[in-house]
């Protein structure tokens, strides 16, 4: 198992000894998952996530069952699943997790501070919302009671009580600041010196005359105030960019230069030095910085309260929501299918019995075909089983007349019940697969170098030597680019050989003479039936029809000797 995929709890991944292997680009493509998955969801994301989850295999039938399980749970309780995609919604920025979380030696501001609070605040929202999911007694799955008991847990652990108590007492609205009050000290040739911010106020100054104000402030000695405590008593004169002669720029020049802020304690103000020089300036950007720097006390509590919650648990949190989203997105899939009239069914994984790895599977369809049609009736369904005498099929039958299909069906009926989905069948009980291989015909550029029948040699080596006695092995037309002949002599020794490994196998073939011989390799032949010449596309175990097909087809459209000589 990948370390991406171990956390202290998942919905997916519930044993971290567990082995996984990953599927080629290439067989996901032959089964059509990634054709699957665009139906799924429109998501490019989520679409990714549902190609790594069934891509990924594991032979543990716990691991499947597992997964089913949740499964399960999602599908059958709509109410939930719908609760859960809305939360999920609401809390969208934990699927990125990390846009949050600066790095450790940066500083952030006051503002910025207020936000993240406000992050952490939709956190708990998260987990006490997940909490009131998970506690339907109608939950049967290990993962979801699971689930359940690691929020109970994180609720006692993080004290999730004090976490929310803190976090209110110092939650500042940023949009409820509507000014600042800033003092100015001053020589005795009137000019500043020193600075400080003495409040921030939920309320706007209210404009005043400025030369009357000044007048009364700073004429009459007995409207001088005696201390720099602020009573209040002050009004305010919104800044003229000509008549302040650079007070701003003053001021912002002090905090950009990083000179030494003293926070004081009590009523007294945070004092900053005021430098020489003028110059411009941006009075957003100084609001900005005034707030966070000089009111460093409150700045330093918020990033306390910050780093004593931050940690706690977000990483896992926020790991489960694509994995709930995976089960989700499959359940609202397979809901649709079944209103258009499809049947689905809960996979069994079973052990291997006496060494022989299994599959009975009952009314089973195709479902990236199934998908594209509009109606369930056009659907056609067949039975297969693996077992100690059958363990390799040679399949044959008319040209279009369903074989790719079917193998294609029986590949993806492995890859859902392993990634925990409901299968397309009536019925469906399965050892699970270490791997899944596919050889179907490959795109004609890559073959130009070895040419078609070496390409397909080499790759059918490949598989041959990474394939187990728990792998499933699907071919489709393999080793015919060439005479039949040469095809002949190549395929009969893979069939020997796939048979001698024990690895399930379906070969769909138009060589009705190695389907003729199976018997000699001690395998099975297979057909994709037809009636008068009708494709039925329903697959029966018997010897191939060979020319009997082409007899009917001829038969059908006229051209048998007997036919055409007949109308001379």
């Amino acid at each position: 198992m990948s370390s991406d995929n171990k956390s202290v709890i998942s919905l997916l991944y519930p044993e971290s000894d567990n082995a996984f292997k990953t599927m080629s680009d290439t067989t996901v493509h032959d089964l059509g998952i990634d054709t699957i998955t665009t139906q799924i969801t429109d998501d490019p994301k989520e679409q990714q996530m549902i190609i790594r989850v069934l891509s990924g295999l594991t032979p543990d039938p716990k691991i499947a069952g597992y997964r089913q399980d949740v499964f399960e749970d999602i599908y059958n309780l709509p109410e939930m699943r719908d609760k859960l995609l809305e939360l999920m919604n609401q809390i969208d920025y934990l699927k990125d997790y990390g846009t949050w979380r600066k790095n450790a030696e940066e500083k952030p501001g006051l503002w910025d501070l207020m936000h993240r609070l406000e992050e952490l605040k939709t956190f708990i929202t998260c987990v006490e919302s997940l909490h009131d999911c998970l506690s339907d007694s109608r939950i049967k799955s290990k993962g979801l009671k699971d689930l359940l008991s690691y929020i109970d847990t994180l609720y006692t652990d993080a004290n999730f009580a004090q976490m929310k108590k803190d976090i209110e007492s110092i939650s500042v609205d940023a949009n409820s600041i509507q000014s600042v009050t800033i003092g100015i000290n001053v020589n005795s040739r009137f000019e500043a010196e020193s600075l400080g911010l003495i409040s921030v106020n939920a309320k706007s100054f209210k404009k005043s005359g400025i030369v009357s104000n000044f007048a009364d402030a700073v004429a009459a000695k007995d409207k001088l105030n005696k201390d720099a405590e602020w009573d209040g008593d002050m009004r305010y004169e919104p800044v003229d960019s000509q008549s302040t002669e650079g007070a701003l720029d003053k001021i912002n020049a002090t905090l950009t230069e990083g000179i030494m802020l003293t926070s004081v304690i009590g009523n007294k103000s945070t004092l900053s030095k005021i430098p020489d020089g003028d110059g411009t300036s941006n009075s957003t950007f100084y609001l900005s910085n005034i707030a966070s720097k000089m009111m460093s006390h409150l700045v330093k509590k918020l990033r306390s309260v910050l780093s004593a919650y931050s940690d706690i648990s977000i990483v896992t949190i926020s790991k489960l929501i694509p994995e709930l989203t995976y089960y989700i997105n499959f359940s609202l899939f397979i809901s649709k299918a079944k209103e258009k009239g499809m049947h689905f069914c809960k996979a069994e994984p079973v052990a291997a019995k006496d060494g022989v790895y299994l599959m009975n599977a009952k009314g089973f369809y195709n479902l990236k075909l199934a998908s594209s049609l509009a109606s369930a009736d056009e659907v056609v369904d067949n039975d297969l089983v693996f077992d100690k005498d059958h363990v390799v099929f040679l399949l044959t039958g008319a040209n279009r007349g369903g074989k790719t299909t079917l193998t294609q069906a029986a590949g993806l009926l492995y890859v859902l019940a392993q990634g925990g989905i409901y299968v397309p069948a009536d019925s469906f009980e399965y050892t699970p697969v270490d791997m899944i291989f596919t050889h179907f015909p490959a795109d004609e550029d890559k073959t130009m170098d070895l040419g078609r029948l070496g390409e397909e040699c080499v790759r059918f080596k490949e598989i041959f030597s990474g394939a187990t006695s728990e792998s499933l092995v699907l071919l489709n037309e393999s080793f015919s680019t060439t005479s039949f002949e040469e095809g002949y002599y190549i395929a009969v020794d893979a069939v020997r050989a796939l048979r001698l490994k024990g690895s399930r196998t379906i070969y769909n073939t138009h060589m009705h003479k190695l389907a003729e011989n199976a018997s000699e390799f001690n395998v099975s032949s297979i057909v994709m039936a037809s009636e008068e010449g009708k494709r039925s596309y329903k697959v029966v175990e018997k010897a191939p029809e060979g020319s009997s097909y082409a007899r009917d087809i001829a038969a059908k459209y006229g051209v048998t000797y007997e036919m055409l000589t007949s109308q001379n």
